[in-house]
């Protein structure tokens, strides 16, 4: 008789017990030979050494299928207790449009051109430069990516940053310790984070620094190595900013530039670092330059209307400035 305890690393142990524990009450049935104990983050079966050896294969197999799609119904769990996913489980696992499984298995996939070509640039080119509306998905296409690339092994981190420039307001003070502080301005990066894993498993990865956020003035400098980095927000940064943090990529990593050059919160005496890296940059070979545009805006649909809007509002001000010189 052997002890063996297996640990739910990171895996979301709701979709792991299943609802009312029916994922583990059919494990305990498939083993029963072994006496299994399930307490919390830790599965304990305790038997016949070649029984020990088989029911850890298995559940192995289990954790990956959990750890890349976050989500398990029975069907799927049968095959991997039978060595055989049930027939149509899991065949857009090779979709190729698909970047990863998100919370509760929902693919996530590129849905406009624009993202395509994004997904398209990343196979072949470090670093990228995205600039479009609010709403194009510009961000969410590139957390999606560097997730997948996590997953996948090809990095071992992953770094999010925005400069903390205000949009428009000035709130002052703000309490709390450095975190606290900057929760608001990254809490976007923090949504996206959490629409593709469970909030336990982000925690995890924050903790031992395998995903890292910070404002883009703790990047000077360090030297990126092994990392999926991206830059968010990327029209508030100054000249001075994006050329230090572009200059921080090491070896084996990617860079994701976002940003839209229509909301620039910069003082007016400061130049946004995104408008001159986008002309700068556009034809330097390993560096890929994608332009979104409203066609792209997949949220609400007055956002669309809203783009629109302002649109027009900017081009007539500038014909009628123009008129007046």
């Amino acid at each position: 008789m052997i002890e063996k305890i297996l640990y739910l690393k990171g895996i979301d142990p709701l979709a792991f017990y299943g609802p009312n524990n029916i994922h583990i009450e059919t494990i305990k049935h498939n083993f029963s030979k072994i006496k299994i104990i399930a307490r919390g983050d830790q599965i304990k079966a305790i038997g016949n050494p070649k029984e020990i050896e088989l029911f850890e294969e298995k559940l192995i197999k289990i954790f990956a299928h959990l750890n890349k799609f976050n989500s398990m119904d029975m069907n799927t769990l049968e095959g991997l207790l039978a060595n055989s996913l049930p027939s149509g489980s899991s065949k857009k696992e090779f979709e190729n449009d698909i970047l990863i499984f998100g919370n509760s298995g929902k693919p996530i996939r590129s849905r406009t051109p624009h993202q395509h070509v994004m997904v398209e640039k990343y196979k072949s080119h470090d670093l990228l430069v995205a600039t479009g509306p609010a709403g194009s998905g510009k961000t969410y296409i590139a957390v999606s990516l560097a997730v997948r690339a996590l997953r996948n092994k090809e990095v071992r981190r992953i770094i999010l940053s925005r400069p903390a420039v205000e949009s428009g307001e000035q709130l002052g003070f703000l309490p709390g310790d450095l975190k606290e502080k900057l929760d608001p301005y990254l809490q976007p990066l923090y949504d996206a984070l959490l629409d593709m894993m469970p909030a336990r498993k982000l925690t995890e990865y924050m903790e031992d620094n395998t995903i890292q956020i910070a404002p883009l003035a703790f990047m000077r400098g360090r030297t990126l190595e092994n990392s999926f980095v991206i830059l968010d927000e990327a029209q508030n940064a100054t000249i001075n900013q994006l050329k230090m943090f572009l200059t921080r990529m090491g070896s084996n990593s990617k860079f994701i530039v976002t940003g839209d050059i229509t909301q620039i919160d910069l003082h007016p005496t400061s130049k946004s670092g995104l408008v001159h890296a986008h002309k700068l940059l556009r034809d330097l070979s390993g560096i890929a330059i994608i332009d979104f545009d409203k066609n792209d805006i997949i949220r609400h649909k007055l956002v669309e209307r809203i783009v629109n809007a302002y649109e027009q509002d900017n081009n007539r001000n500038s014909d009628l400035e123009n008129s007046k010189k």
